[in-house]
């Protein structure tokens, strides 16, 4: 019995030993192998990743004494990255497209929720500790047109083509210096930009109805009569910031500064936006967007647009 208990202590510890020396090598061909993916990465330096989003929103009612509208509305969305960094040079590229449209039950028209396409680049050279000399680039544009609504004298609703893809469209572009602690906080300072406006000629060539007589310089987004294009020189900075607000709650921030030179230059245009994504699981998140831009060649005042609903993602 004595020899059986001994076998059995030698066989247990044993056993134990081996299953210890299987977990160090687990764990040490585990850290091998995070080391070689690392180094093809740092090798190779780009990374890439995105997401496509479906927003979705819902409204019905049936014998509802309160009131209100049957409605449905969805948002389809392409948020994607690809960045590359290698020993003192870096290039972040990000590409944002939205378009959504909202059918009401008693409408004539459908009308769009969202419609943006956005295309970032900067590319910088280590200047000294995390600062860069950097340029960059900003696009951006619709897809497809825009209308303003209103009512003839029937109360039947109307609407008024007024943009359209490239009508206007939007490229800033210059050198600057830039500063990135990390890829959720990023910086960037362009004292001399280049700011783009183009437009249809269309447009600045109208007829206003109310006069009989062409529209006035710069009427349409600043697009002086018989133009196609807007230049503009000027200051601009740019702000990223991306933070977890608590488990599964992330917000990303961004704004963007411009102030032109050669007019007025005491009107800075702002653009801000923020995206706050609740996730859910793995597919499903409550996604709340909210865009404000102050720019006095499109409007006099803020123009802001808000969208609230759930989504569902998928990550590539």
């Amino acid at each position: 019995m004595r020899k059986i208990t001994v076998l059995l202590f030698i066989l247990v510890n044993f056993t134990f030993l081996q299953a210890q020396n299987t977990e160090k090598e687990l764990a040490q061909n585990t850290e091998k192998a995070v080391k070689k993916i690392n180094d093809t990465i740092e090798k190779d330096g780009w990374k890439a990743k995105g997401t496509v989003s479906l927003l979705l929103n819902q409204s019905s009612f049936n014998n509802w004494i309160a009131g209100g509208e049957d409605s449905f509305s969805g948002t389809l969305g392409i948020n994607y990255d690809f960045n590359y960094k290698k020993d003192d040079l870096t290039w972040d590229n990000k590409v944002l497209a939205y378009y959504g449209l909202l059918q009401t039950k008693n409408a004539d028209f459908e009308k769009k929720t969202d419609d943006r396409f956005e295309f970032n680049s900067i590319v910088g050279k280590r200047a000294f500790g995390e600062w860069y000399y950097s340029y960059f680039l900003n696009f951006r544009t619709q897809f497809t047109t825009g209308y303003i609504y209103g009512q003839d004298p029937n109360g039947k609703e109307i609407r008024t083509e007024n943009t359209k893809f490239m009508s206007p469209g939007y490229l800033t572009t210059g050198p600057g210096i830039y500063w990135s602690k990390d890829e959720n906080l990023k910086i960037n300072f362009a004292p001399l930009t280049s700011k783009f406006t183009f437009v249809d000629k269309a447009y600045t060539t109208a007829i206003d109805p109310a006069t009989g007589l062409p529209y006035p310089d710069g009427y349409y987004f600043g697009v002086d009569a018989n133009k196609s294009m807007r230049y503009e020189l000027g200051f601009y900075a740019s702000v990223y910031y991306k933070l977890a607000i608590m488990t599964n709650v992330t917000a990303e921030n961004t704004l963007n500064l411009y102030s032109n030179y050669l007019e007025d230059p005491q009107n800075v245009d702002i653009n801000y936006s923020l995206n706050i994504v609740m996730k859910v699981n793995k597919f499903l998140s409550a996604n709340f967007s909210f865009q404000t831009i102050y720019d006095d060649n499109a409007f006099q005042g803020f123009q802001t647009r808000e969208v609230f609903g759930l989504g569902i993602n998928f990550g590539f």
